[in-house]
């Protein structure tokens, strides 16, 4: 293949990654540690163990760099991956840019979207344990759709509560998880006896992912067969969608191409940590040196208006305590149609390299997420999530500032999904409906204040 003579590159199935990269014993500081939610001490293995199975809590500690993927997991897998890699040509000639823009298109796995990379693992890994039905919450319904997906392929059952204002903006998101043999509930919901208090004080409650996981978490715990299964956030979860990254690596390598710039939408930090981790190990090695770059919603800024503490993953304060970037877990972001970015915390390793400068971090607005969304589909065809319009946004940004500036830029990002689902959203947009949404510090200040002081 010429230099530059390509728009698809393309992995043999034979040349799939069969290790999962983790981060942590390559970072120069380890990352704080979880907390017990009631003693504020160190979280071990048992405090995990009524929600995920030990298989899955010894990758959580993990600090080995790598971990094989059991060969039933790659079997599964192998259903889409390796996912393409494509260079946006006819993007650039939109854009009039000297840089050239590279995506890596996780919307061809069966749910559409690059979650299935983490609910195939966690789902086989609890049929290994046992375990009869996985609880979880989701947002957009990528992730509820990833595990009902990965739940059908090991026999066990699904049982999800969805974000009530994505649940009434997505209504085939559940569709598309019953048809995978998913129980599907708008949340807050009338199940559990915490979404029935927040409905006796709003019926008409739009939900947050933090109230959502509350539900599942509340649900499992108490059941033996029965275990939850997080669809961002841990490191676990991260770990497995670095098979991104290791395939982009691969893939730009077979065109002798290294990024300058990479972008990644993050809301829980898997996609962002899918992609980023295996070149920010490259990285830290001295191999290459780009601009790692953290692209979230403007109305839900975990990283670049949260403060850095120890805060619970959910509202109920139900799980361990996690050092993060958050906005508090009581808060409630308004109904951006970006559901899957909606969540009031950062995942704690995309943190804690964080607060290491080994990344940085921009928030963008919807409207001028959805203008890019249009450019890139009216030029490249496929119509984005409105998640990775995020990261779009930002690679038009650097690839319009290259243009200014005559810089040729290689800038590698992730389209984590497609929005066939979501054209409620576009609707939106193109009948001129669609408003920005900044948030204030009184509503962040105000979510804060119950978030516990730790010593």
């Amino acid at each position: 293949m010429a230099t530059d003579d390509y728009h698809k590159i393309l992995l043999d199935e034979s040349e799939m990654p069969t290790q999962w990269y983790n981060i942590v014993p390559d970072l120069p500081e380890p990352p704080p540690p979880a907390l017990h939610p009631g003693t504020h001490e160190p979280a071990g293995p048992d405090d995990f163990a009524p929600l995920f199975p030990m298989e899955l809590i010894m990758q959580e500690v993990s600090q080995e760099q790598y971990i094989d993927i059991p060969g039933e997991v790659l079997d599964v897998l192998k259903l889409w991956r390796p996912s393409p890699l494509f260079r946006a040509r006819r993007l650039e000639k939109l854009l009039d840019t000297p840089a050239k823009i590279f995506y890596k298109y996780e919307g061809v796995s069966p749910a559409g979207s690059h979650k299935p990379n983490t609910s195939v693992p966690q789902a086989y890994y609890n049929a290994q344990a046992g375990v009869k039905k996985l609880t979880t919450e989701t947002g957009a319904g990528q992730w509820g759709s990833a595990l009902a997906f990965a739940c059908a392929q090991y026999g066990i059952e699904c049982e999800v509560w969805q974000v009530a204002a994505s649940y009434r903006q997505k209504p085939y998101r559940k569709t598309m998880m019953e048809v995978w043999g998913a129980t599907v509930h708008p949340s807050p919901s009338e199940v559990t006896e915490f979404g029935k208090s927040l409905l006796a004080q709003d019926p008409d409650h739009p939900g947050s992912l933090g109230i959502a996981i509350s539900e599942a978490v509340g649900e499992a715990a108490p059941h033996e067969d029965v275990r939850y299964a997080l669809g961002s956030v841990l490191n676990h979860v991260l770990m497995h969608q670095t098979i991104i990254g290791e395939e982009a690596l691969l893939q730009l390598a077979k065109v002798g191409e290294t990024p300058d710039v990479l972008v990644g939408c993050t809301g829980g930090g898997s996609n962002f940590g899918g992609l980023s981790f295996p070149f920010l190990r490259e990285k830290m090695k001295g191999n290459m040196d780009p601009t790692i770059r953290c692209v979230e919603p403007a109305a839900c800024p975990t990283l670049t208006k949260g403060e850095y503490r120890y805060d619970f993953g959910d509202t109920a304060g139900m799980t361990p305590l996690m050092k993060m970037h958050t906005l508090g877990h009581s808060f409630i972001p308004d109904a951006i149609h970006a559901g899957g970015l909606r969540y009031h915390g950062m995942a704690p390793l995309v943190s804690h390299i964080y607060e290491l400068g080994l990344v940085e971090a921009i928030s963008v607005g919807q409207t001028e997420c959805f203008t890019s969304a249009l450019q890139f589909a009216r030029s490249e065809g496929i119509v984005p999530a409105p998640e990775p319009t995020h990261a779009i946004a930002a690679a038009i940004r650097e690839a319009e500032a290259c243009k200014e500036t005559g810089e040729e830029k290689v800038i590698l990002t992730a389209l984590c999904g497609h929005g066939h689902l979501d054209l409620a959203a576009y609707e939106q947009f193109l009948s001129g409906e669609m408003v920005d949404f900044d948030l204030s510090e009184d509503a962040i200040a105000e979510a804060m204040a119950s978030v516990p002081v730790i010593a």
